[in-house]
C-alpha cells in the first residue's frame, strides 16, 4: 500500500471537494481517499502497490474537469516557481503563453497573472532548467519583445521603462504626420497618412501576422489589423491612420494606469529587508537575509528595516510597523522585547538575537501570501476568462455576416466593408480581460495596506456575501488583560489590594498582573518570603511575616476561612490574612476599545453578530449585552465550536473571527476565516482566508465593506463594459456608429474600466 499526497489551490467549495474525493475514490487500485477542503487544500490516497503515471493522470483530470484552472503540485515532488515575464501586451497574450507553458513535458500546472506580470509553474526540481529553457524559448518566439526574470532575482524600476518611452516618441512623431495629413490633399496627404499608418501600427500587424503564424486569430492585433486594412482598402487613409493613433493612444494610457496600480502596490508590500548587517568575528558585516541564522546576533540602526524575527539584546527604540499592521502608531521596544521583521527602527541602535531564519520570518510569511493570492480566482476572472474565448470569435463571424447581409441589402460591398470594420473595433474586449483582474488587484492591495491580507480573488467573492459573523470572545473582543472592577465585604480595601498584589507580586498570570495594576503602592520584595503554589487553588505566601492567602472558593474552604461566596460573573480572588477573610477582588477580562463599534457597524450592514467562546454562558452572555450581539454561545469546548459553526452556516454565509492559534480548526471550517493578530503566527497564516495583522477589530468591518466595494467595482466593470459594448455594436451593424464611436467602445470604455479599477487602491473610509 502505498499514500500519494497533493496540495490543491482552486477548489471551489466544501461539496466541491467531497463530490471530488468520491470520484477520485472510484479509481481503481485506490484504497482510501481524503480531500481537505481549504485555501490550500490537501488531497491524499492510497493506492495498492506502486501507482503508475496513469493513476495520477485519472486524478487530475477528474479535477480538471469539474474545476476552472485548479494548481495541482504533488508534495515531495513538485515545486511551484515564478518568474516576471515584462513586456506581455494583453491579459490573452498572457494566458496563452500559460496554456502553452503547461504542455511542456514535466510541468504539472502554468498560470498566468497579466497584472503582475507572473508566469508561474510546477514541476520536478530536477526538470526545472529544462523547462526553463524551453518556456524561455518559446515565449521568445511567441512574443520577441517579452523578458522572462526569475521572480526572486527581479528588482523593479522606479524610472519609466525605455518601451515607455519609446512609445511616447512614436505617438508624438504619429500624430504630427496625421495632423500633417489632415492639412494636405491628394497624394502628399495619403503618403502622410500611410506613413503615420505605419509609424503607429507597425507593433500591431507585426503581432496580428505572427499570431496567426501561431494559429491564434482572435485578438484584438488581428481585430485592428483587418479593421485598417479595410479602411485602407476603401482609401479612406485618414480613417485608417486615425483608427491606429486613437487605439494607441488608448493603450499607452492604458498601460501606464496599470503600470501605477503595479508600482503602488508594489509600494505598499515593499517591506522585503535588503540585507543584515550580522555580528561575526567580533564586527558586523553585511549579509544577506538568507544567510542569516538562528543565534546570530544582528545591528539595526535608525532609519534601517528589521531584517529578521528576533530578541533585543541591546538598546531601546520604537518601531514603526505600518507595513504590517496598517498602524501608524509607533511601537516601544526595550531589552527582552520580540521585534517582527519588516518593521522600520525610528531613533536608537538596536542589538538583536535572530529567532527565526528568513524563510520562516513574519517578513516572509507576509509576502509569500500576497504574491501567491493572484491563483484564487474570483468568480466575475472566472467568467471573463470563458467569455473572452468565445465572445471575439462569434464577434468576428457576426462582422462576417453584417458584412454580406448590408452588401446584399443595399448592393454595396464597401459599405458593406466599412460597417464590419467598425463592428470589428467595437468587439475588442481590452476593458473586461483587463480591467476586472485589476479591480481584485488593486481592491487586494489596498488592504494590505490597511495590515488586511486577503488569500486571494474567490475569498473577496465570499467574503462580500456573509451573512452572518462569528467572532470568539477570548483575544478577539476582549484583550486578555484582567482588571479589578469590584471588591467585595472588604473593610479597608487599599490593605486587600496590597495583599493581594503580595500574594500575587512574582506571578506573570493574567489575573496576577491585574491585580498588580490595581495596587498603585510599593511592596518591599525581600519581606515576600514562603512562597507556595497550591494547584488548582491559588497561592499561600508570607508578607511582613504575616500569612496571606489568595484563591478561589476551594482554598478557602480546605483553609477552613469563614468567607462569604460570591456568584457574580467574573474571576473571583478570595484574599485572607492570619486566617481572617478581608473579601473578595473582581476581576473581568477588559473589551477592546473598538469591539463594541465593531458590532454596530456590522449590524448596520445587515450582518448577524454571534459570540462564540469556551468560557460560562453568564460571562459569555454578559459581554454579549455590553457589545449588543444578536447571540452569545458560551461553554464551548473546541470541537462544539466547530460544530456550532457548522450548524451557522446551514443557515447562511458564516465567517468566523478567531486569535488564529487555538481557533485554527474552526477558522479553517468556517466559509471565511478571521485570525486575528496575525503577526508572527503561523497557525494564523495557515488557517485563515483572512488575516489581519494587528488586534484592531475594527478591520473586520473594515474588510466586508471593502469586499462589497471591490465586488460592486468589478461588476459595474463587466456589465457598464458589456452594455456599452453591446450598444454600439448593434448601431454599428445598423450603420449608427462610424469608426470615431468603435474607438470610444474599445480604448475609450477600458480607459474609464481600469480609472474606476484604480479607485480601490484607496480603501480607507470608504464603503
Amino acid at each position: 500500500m502505498t499514500a500519494y499526497r497533493y496540495k490543491i489551490d482552486g477548489i471551489d467549495c466544501q461539496a466541491c471537494a467531497k463530490e471530488l474525493e468520491a470520484e477520485i475514490a472510484k479509481i481503481p487500485g485506490v484504497t482510501a481517499c481524503s480531500l481537505d477542503f481549504g485555501i490550500h487544500s490537501h488531497l491524499q490516497y492510497e493506492y495498492e502497490g506502486e501507482a503508475g503515471d496513469e493513476v495520477e493522470a485519472q486524478m487530475r483530470r477528474i479535477i480538471e474537469e469539474d474545476q476552472d484552472h485548479p494548481i495541482i503540485i504533488k508534495e515531495g515532488s513538485s515545486k511551484l516557481y515564478k518568474y516576471t515575464v515584462k513586456n506581455i501586451d494583453c491579459a490573452e497574450c498572457a494566458n496563452a503563453l500559460a496554456e502553452k507553458t503547461a504542455k511542456i513535458d514535466g510541468v504539472a500546472h502554468a498560470q498566468a497573472d497579466f497584472m503582475q506580470q507572473t508566469l508561474s509553474f510546477s514541476c520536478d526540481p530536477k526538470e526545472k532548467k529544462r523547462i526553463v529553457k524551453e518556456m524561455t524559448a518559446m515565449i521568445a518566439a511567441q512574443e520577441p519583445g517579452a523578458e522572462v526574470i526569475d521572480s526572486s532575482q527581479d528588482q523593479q524600476k522606479d524610472e519609466e521603462t525605455e518601451d515607455t518611452r519609446r512609445m511616447g516618441i512614436r505617438l508624438i512623431i504619429g500624430a504630427v504626420l496625421f495632423a500633417i495629413g489632415l492639412l494636405l490633399k491628394g497624394m502628399p496627404q495619403i503618403i502622410f497618412s500611410l506613413a503615420s499608418y505605419f509609424v503607429l501600427g507597425y507593433d500591431v500587424i507585426g503581432k496580428a501576422v505572427r499570431n496567426m503564424g501561431h494559429g491564434q486569430l482572435f485578438d484584438e492585433n488581428f481585430l485592428m489589423t483587418v479593421a485598417t486594412a479595410a479602411a485602407i482598402y476603401l482609401q479612406d487613409w485618414k480613417e485608417a491612420a486615425a483608427v491606429m493613433l486613437f487605439y494607441q493612444i488608448g493603450e499607452y494610457f492604458q498601460d501606464k494606469a496599470v503600470e501605477h496600480s503595479r508600482k503602488s502596490i508594489g509600494e505598499l508590500m515593499d517591506i522585503r529587508p535588503e540585507y543584515a548587517m550580522v555580528f561575526d568575528n567580533g564586527k558586523y558585516i553585511r549579509k544577506d537575509p538568507d544567510e542569516v541564522r538562528i543565534g546570530d546576533l544582528i545591528r539595526v540602526k535608525p532609519g534601517e528595516r528589521v531584517p529578521l524575527d528576533g530578541i533585543v539584546t541591546a538598546g531601546s527604540s520604537s518601531l514603526n510597523t505600518a507595513s504590517l499592521t496598517g498602524e501608524s502608531k509607533l511601537r516601544d521596544v526595550d531589552v527582552n522585547d520580540e521585534v517582527l521583521s519588516g518593521s522600520i527602527n525610528q531613533s536608537g541602535v538596536l542589538e538583536i538575537r535572530v529567532v527565526k531564519e528568513y524563510g520562516e520570518s513574519t517578513v516572509a510569511k507576509i509576502l509569500e501570501l500576497v504574491e501567491n493570492s493572484d491563483g484564487h480566482k474570483a468568480a466575475q476572472e472566472k467568467f471573463i476568462t470563458k467569455f473572452s474565448k468565445y465572445y471575439t470569435p462569434i464577434v468576428v463571424f457576426s462582422a462576417i455576416a453584417v458584412m454580406i447581409i448590408t452588401a446584399i441589402i443595399y448592393q454595396d460591398i464597401n459599405l458593406g466593408i466599412e460597417r464590419a470594420c467598425t463592428f470589428l473595433v467595437i468587439s475588442c474586449p481590452c476593458a473586461l480581460v483587463i480591467s476586472i483582474p485589476l479591480s481584485f488587484f488593486a481592491g487586494i492591495g489596498g488592504l494590505s495596506s490597511h495590515g488586511i491580507l486577503v488569500k486571494g480573488a474567490d475569498v473577496i467573492d465570499s467574503l462580500a456575501k456573509v451573512k452572518q459573523i462569528v467572532m470568539d470572545k477570548t483575544g478577539t473582543l476582549t484583550s486578555g488583560r484582567f482588571a479589578v472592577e469590584e471588591i467585595r465585604h472588604a473593610s479597608d480595601k487599599e490593605q486587600i489590594l496590597k495583599d493581594a498584589a503580595a500574594a500575587e507580586h512574582f506571578s506573570n498570570h493574567p489575573i496576577a498582573q491585574g491585580i498588580q495594576e490595581a495596587y498603585q503602592g510599593t511592596l518591599h520584595e525581600n519581606e515576600i518570603q514562603d512562597v507556595k503554589e497550591i494547584p488548582g487553588r491559588g497561592l499561600q505566601v508570607k508578607y511582613h511575616g504575616e500569612e496571606i492567602l489568595a484563591g478561589n472558593a476551594k482554598l478557602m474552604k480546605e483553609q477552613k476561612i469563614d468567607f462569604t461566596e460570591e456568584t457574580v460573573e467574573g474571576t473571583l480572588v478570595y484574599i485572607a490574612r492570619n486566617g481572617i477573610y478581608e473579601g473578595c477582588l473582581i476581576l473581568r477580562d477588559q473589551l477592546k476599545e473598538d469591539s463594541a463599534e465593531t458590532v454596530k457597524k456590522l449590524q448596520a450592514e445587515g450582518k448577524k453578530c454571534i459570540i462564540l467562546s469556551g468560557d460560562s454562558q453568564a460571562v459569555t452572555d454578559a459581554i454579549g449585552r455590553k457589545l449588543g450581539t444578536d447571540q452569545a454561545i458560551g461553554g464551548c469546548m473546541p470541537e462544539d465550536k466547530v460544530r456550532t459553526v457548522q450548524e451557522l452556516m446551514k443557515k447562511g454565509l458564516t465567517a468566523f473571527v478567531g486569535d488564529g492559534v487555538n481557533d485554527a480548526p474552526v477558522i479553517r471550517t468556517a466559509d471565511v476565516g478571521f485570525a486575528m493578530g496575525g503577526v508572527g503566527s503561523d497557525a494564523a497564516i495557515e488557517a485563515a482566508d483572512v488575516v489581519v495583522m494587528d488586534d484592531s477589530t475594527k478591520k473586520i468591518p473594515l474588510a466586508v465593506t471593502s469586499a462589497q466595494r471591490i465586488l460592486r467595482i468589478a461588476n459595474e466593470n463587466i456589465y457598464g463594459a458589456i452594455m456599452i459594448k453591446v450598444i454600439i455594436l448593434a448601431m454599428g451593424a445598423f450603420g449608427f456608429a462610424n469608426m470615431w464611436m468603435a474607438i470610444f467602445a474599445d480604448t475609450g470604455v477600458a480607459m474609464l474600466c481600469v480609472l474606476n479599477a484604480m479607485r480601490l487602491l484607496h480603501i480607507a473610509g470608504q464603503k
